[in-house]
């Protein structure tokens, strides 16, 4: 398999279709293995995914740390061909508690500077605040990523989980490369307003979420037990009555992935990808297997007949709960 391309932005570059979401390897979704994650990185690079996505919040540094440690042992023709996304400005205390988020100009080149030393890195490829600081004008931050573009460290201003509004008075501020957004199936709120205006603009949108942390992978079921510090053990969608209903959503999806002979998270994840050039879908696998499942979605081909049985299936506002906790909704571009 050959991995196609797709451009990040107009002023960004070239990447792969599908990128590589590191969150999980981490933090939030339960245990991970560390040799695995690595492995795994190394995997996704090997089959061609040159875009990396990880923040500095997660695991408190970990993930970056991770990220170095499998950049450093990877060979140096794919090393070079990688591009590193990473999300700044969530503030964590030492229990893992959440307490904000900072978009100061100062704060954005302290935390750039830990960054770079934890990536093991000279540039950061795409810098993005990972949800707007209701403090500080998004002009102020997007300025100070525009400071560090000027002295080499970072290369693209990213911006992630903002409205419209924001996105426009962002991109008059600094060129803005790409917008990171939670869409998938079941989380189409981009698509009014926020989808257009990324378009008009000429930023492309790197989606997260992509199989709904799990819930529309077809591998999550009605009777699993979650642990006390996996996110999805407070989310909205995995609670009760909002589970059976999203599972029933999954199982008219599979009657489609069967049809076709593909899995539900390849037929999800082909979705994403049908939605336009300008979208990468990051998938968020920890594992080889889980990886090599999301790359054959590269290999799905949806006509107009698997997208209208799709819609059918999972119309658009079908899923029951918030993506996020109440307290966390507050901080998003769109529901």
């Amino acid at each position: 398999m050959t991995m196609p391309t797709r451009p990040l932005g107009t002023t960004g570059p070239q990447v792969s279709a599908l990128g590589l979401g590191c969150m999980g390897m981490s933090a939030l979704y339960g245990d991970a293995d560390r040799a695995e994650s690595i492995a795994t990185i190394h995997a996704a690079l090997d089959a061609g995914v040159t875009l990396l996505d990880t923040g500095d919040f997660y695991g408190m540094g970990h993930n970056e740390l991770l990220i170095g440690e499998a950049l450093r042992a990877a060979p140096a023709e794919l090393r070079e061909k990688a591009k590193v996304s990473v999300k700044f400005g969530a503030l964590r205390g030492p229990d893992g508690e959440w307490s904000g988020f900072d978009g100061r100009p100062a704060a954005v080149k302290n935390f750039a500077a830990y960054s770079l030393q934890r990536l093991g890195v000279d540039h950061i490829d795409v810098y993005r605040l990972s949800r707007l600081d209701p403090d500080v004008p998004i002009e102020e931050t997007v300025g100070a990523i525009a400071e560090l573009i000027e002295k080499g460290h970072v290369r693209h201003v990213g911006l992630s989980e903002v409205g419209a509004e924001t996105i426009r008075r962002a991109a008059a501020t600094a060129p803005v490369t790409d917008l990171q957004i939670e869409y998938s199936l079941i989380s189409r709120g981009i698509e009014a307003e926020i989808l257009p205006t990324t378009r008009e603009l000429g930023i492309s949108v790197t989606a997260y979420g992509v199989l709904s942390r799990g819930l529309i992978s077809g591998h999550f079921t009605r009777d699993r037990q979650l642990a006390a510090h996996d996110f999805r053990a407070h989310s909205p969608r995995f609670q009760g009555d909002n589970l059976r209903h999203n599972l029933d959503l999954v199982e008219a999806l599979r009657k489609i992935a069967e049809r076709k002979g593909v899995s539900v998270a390849q037929i999800a994840i082909a979705w994403v990808l049908s939605r336009g050039e300008d979208i990468v879908p990051l998938v968020g696998a920890r594992t080889r297997e889980r990886l090599i499942e999301s790359l054959g979605a590269l290999d799905v081909t949806l006509d107009e007949a698997d997208l209208t049985a799709i819609e059918e299936a999972v119309p658009p506002g079908a899923a029951a709960g918030d993506r996020y906790p109440a307290p966390q909704m507050a901080h998003l571009g769109t529901e």
